[in-house]
């Protein structure tokens, strides 16, 4: 019996065998964890350009009369910054202020939404948008089925995808997405959103087209030496730009507060969870997420536990030697006296407390 049967394949799960990728369970899927190493392909989206399947992610569609109240009232972040085309970072909250999930929503028209949501996740958030719906005239329907979708990240992303399209991609511009728009002859919608920190786009296609597609754009790609990169690169490049990850910097017992993703947040309207936020606000957050850098040698990883003056003050989320910075961080949640740049911790490596400092994050920021 081999380990991935049972798990989801995405449209392209054959051609990252054929790749040679080293494939993992990621989130009930059978996802490429990296295919030459994870530095060569953290380096080629930082320098060059980089491909990634993310065709495991969730898409569910919300419509209807009432589809701009009823994300009002789940989603954290205020809808009336879209218009068809925009895109806008959210959070969706229980009512204790924990995280359901982070997403995106794409406005596709007048009451029409796209939501794009963690692969892990998309069952659990389409069940809580459903119970949730109650005297709001909406529809919604899990859709992740009809998309595959991929993700050109890099220096390079642009100039690689222009060569398949007549569309000038320049006229998108951030958290901008533009429907049926041809690539390579293949009907995609395109959005200017990623998540490592760089500039790229995010490809979305049916799913008997992204062999295809993910063909014609390594060829496009191939005078700037564009990688495949998998799910190991995709991780140090969103780390490195301190971009959340589910079940890392975020779960259902950390509010956006703690995250400090409180740009997400509008507490001008109503929505769920937001009683909790106020009182968060009001008696002071109970940890705070911090970015730091070892001074002793030794790798931090997720649950690691963080001190200070023997004692324990909080966890590390996720840490790893930084490729771009060639140095040995991290992110924990830390009692808030301590979030401050220059506080010492110590953070516990088998056994052995190792001296770190907090520094100021995002670790890395590309130069515009």
């Amino acid at each position: 019996m081999n380990e991935l049967d049972g798990l989801k394949k995405t449209p392209l799960f054959e051609l990252h065998n054929k790749l040679g990728a080293k494939i993992v369970e990621f989130g009930g899927w059978a996802m490429p964890v990296q295919y030459s190493s994870i530095l060569e392909e953290h380096r080629a989206v930082r320098e060059r350009v980089g491909i990634f399947d993310v065709s495991h992610m969730g898409e569910i569609s919300v419509k209807g009369r009432d589809a701009f109240d009823f994300l009002q009232y789940v989603l954290t972040n205020n809808m009336g910054k879209l218009e068809p085309g925009k895109i806008v970072y959210s959070l969706m909250l229980y009512e204790s202020g924990g995280t359901v999930d982070d997403l995106l929503v794409y406005q596709i028209g007048e009451n029409d939404y796209l939501l794009v949501v963690n692969a892990s996740n998309t069952e659990k958030d389409f069940n809580w948008i459903k119970e949730h719906a109650q005297g709001f005239e909406v529809e919604m329907d899990n859709i992740s089925s009809m998309y595959g979708e991929v993700a050109v990240q890099g220096p390079k992303a642009e100039a690689t995808l222009q060569k398949l399209t007549d569309f000038d991609l320049k006229s998108i511009p951030y958290y901008g997405f533009k429907e049926d728009i041809g690539i390579s002859g293949i009907k995609v919608l395109i959005s200017r959103t990623g998540y490592t920190g760089e500039d790229g786009f995010e490809v979305y296609m049916a799913p008997d087209k992204a062999g295809e597609l993910w063909e014609a754009i390594m060829e496009a790609g191939k005078e700037y030496d564009i990688l495949p990169c998998g799910l190991g690169a995709r991780d140090t490049l969103r780390f490195e730009a301190r971009m959340p990850l589910y079940g890392h910097e975020l779960d259902e017992n950390t509010t956006p507060l703690e995250a400090g993703l409180s740009f997400a947040v509008s507490f001008d309207k109503d929505f769920i969870g937001k009683d909790a936020l106020l009182k968060e606000k009001e008696e002071g957050l109970k940890k705070k997420l911090v970015g730091f850098e070892m001074v002793d040698k030794g790798i931090p990883r997720k649950d690691y536990e963080v001190y200070r003056d023997g004692e324990k003050v909080g966890y590390v989320t996720t840490g790893t030697h930084s490729p771009t910075l060639e140095k040995n961080i991290g992110l924990a949640y830390v009692k808030p006296g301590l979030a401050k740049a220059g506080e010492e911790l110590s953070i516990m490596i088998r056994g052995k407390a190792n001296r770190a400092v907090v520094v100021k994050t995002p670790f890395y920021k590309r130069q515009v």
